[in-house]
């Protein structure tokens, strides 16, 4: 289906959610076992990747945040979950005007009328980006991987299962 690094501050934006739980934060080069192009089999033989019954396809071990998506048999994004985070400490919960600070060239995406779908904010750094869904005060959900494919699961409205 359906991959240049932003540098984080370290520092958490100014009015961005305070996690409950220890935040693992994700890169534009994917997770720190886990990187954007590696193929399923390599993610499978280094142990990282595995069928889960009761899971809406394959996920990555330690990483129950995370639903992987795979496009041509390389990841591509990971659709990420609390307690998740991005260098500039951005997670689900963050107000929107925190997302705006962080990422003050990410583009304004408007979700279909007629649609339940979430609108967005695409924040690119070259072919890598942040997919930010929101309910026009919090983000609800981040995409992170290859730019293309990000704007694609926007479009498409592409989920996780």
């Amino acid at each position: 289906m359906m991959a240049a690094s932003l540098v984080g501050s370290g520092v958490r934006p100014q009015g961005a959610a305070v996690p409950a739980r220890p935040v693992e934060v994700v890169g534009l080069t994917g997770l720190r076992n886990a990187e954007f192009g590696t193929t399923e089999q390599e993610l499978t033989r280094r142990g990282i990747l595995r069928s889960d019954v009761a899971a809406c396809g394959p996920t990555l071990t330690g990483h129950g945040s995370v639903s992987p998506i795979f496009a041509d048999n390389r990841l591509v994004l990971l659709w990420l979950d609390d307690p998740m985070s991005t260098p500039e400490g951005i997670t689900v919960g963050t107000p929107l005007p925190a997302v705006r600070a962080a990422y003050p060239s990410a583009a304004e995406l408007a979700a279909p009328q007629g649609t339940h779908r979430f609108d967005g904010l695409l924040a690119r750094d070259g072919d890598r980006a942040y997919l930010f869904l929101h309910d026009r005060a919090t983000v609800r959900k981040i995409i992170a991987g290859y730019a293309e494919w990000a704007r694609r699961l926007f479009d498409e409205g592409y989920g996780p299962c």
